[in-house]
């Protein structure tokens, strides 16, 4: 099966977010031939004309099925796709917006939920990567919920840690965020003054951002906690890696965090309140102290967020659309060529 990966190629650190890339790479290790179409460009302009390059694109190339990852390169996908079938992934802020605030979206944002809403006739199946994304979803039987897996090959538990390699302070207690200071849905400044109430000089918050992607299980293998304080979250991959890394954890209760950490010791829910979110992280330093790791890694394979297995069931989706593509060129009977040929790209 060949499949092309329609997602935005606007990141001045890599050419493909690294999720979406790991995600490709699990599906090529099962089999499939996927190639990228980074979209160069931003707002509904730079979209227009990306989809006008992908049908060039597809002149000169055949896929079986687009997989568009944000409904706005969703919407370049659909322009330029032509009778190849198009499979949409929302991602998070094109489903519901994005959040500066609790219970608070950015105006212009609505654009995007929007177009999300707009888009779903147009395509043939709709992933979400949790339920809270996928309540935006009105045509239920293309909807799929299926989160991004973790490699866990990668993001594995490392009983030493790397701090020496990566410069970090033994004597040190390490709260770790991992996101954007300037994404205001992230929300650092929640991160900041609940580690500054704790005044504790020995708590130390870092924030090595950006950084490649190979560095993220050291950080999360070397950290006393990992603190996710978003306002909004589809699925958040850090999360699902710091479980994989038996990293402990505080977060808020959004998106699918709360089902992901389950009842994971050493693994909080907290408020957007400070004085809470920084006992959760005391509580959190307390357990890393007395009891070390956490069992998250054993929650992950329980859930079966592993990137092989979140690949077969991605896969799945593809084989159904692949095969009414086919289906539609030939006849279904058993046994003839048309079958036959179904059967060899899946």
């Amino acid at each position: 099966m060949k499949v092309l990966f329609v997602c935005s190629g606007n990141s001045k650190t890599f050419d493909v977010v690294p999720f979406i890339k790991a995600q490709g790479e699990s599906l090529r290790k099962l089999g499939i031939d996927l190639d990228y179409f980074p979209i160069v460009g931003k707002g509904f302009k730079g979209y227009l004309k990306a989809g006008k390059a992908l049908r060039q694109h597809l002149k000169r190339h055949s896929y079986d099925l687009i997989h568009a990852h944000f409904s706005l390169s969703g919407w370049s996908a659909v322009i330029g796709a032509g009778k190849t079938p198009v499979i949409l992934s929302l991602m998070g802020d094109d489903a519901q917006g994005d959040y500066i605030g609790v219970n608070k979206i950015r105006f212009s944002s609505r654009l995007f939920i929007v177009s999300s809403f707009l888009i779903q006739p147009f395509v043939r199946a709709i992933i979400s990567k949790s339920k809270n994304l996928e309540n935006f979803v009105y045509f239920k039987k293309k909807s799929f919920i299926i989160p991004n897996g973790v490699d866990t090959a990668v993001f594995k538990p490392h009983p030493r840690g790397f701090r020496e390699e990566l410069g970090l302070r033994k004597d040190k207690k390490i709260v770790l965020f991992l996101g954007s200071k300037e994404r205001i849905g992230k929300n650092y400044p929640l991160a900041q003054e609940a580690v500054a109430y704790l005044n504790m000089p020995e708590v130390e918050l870092i924030n090595p951002f950006p950084l490649p992607h190979t560095d993220i299980p050291k950080y999360l293998n070397s950290a006393d906690v990992l603190v996710v304080p978003s306002f909004m979250e589809g699925s958040p991959n850090v999360v699902k890696e710091a479980m994989a890394c038996n990293c402990p954890i505080v977060a808020t209760d959004v998106g699918d965090i709360s089902w992901v950490m389950g009842n994971t010791e050493g693994c909080y829910l907290a408020s957007f309140e400070v004085k809470d979110f920084s006992e959760k992280i005391w509580e959190a330093l307390i357990f890393s102290e007395t009891r070390g790791r956490t069992n998250g890694a054993e929650r992950v394979e329980e859930l079966g967020l592993g990137s092989e297995n979140i690949a077969h069931r991605i896969i799945e989706v593809y084989k159904n659309f692949s095969a009414v593509k086919e289906q539609k060129k030939t006849p279904i009977l058993a046994g003839t060529p048309g079958i036959q040929k179904v059967k060899s790209v899946l």
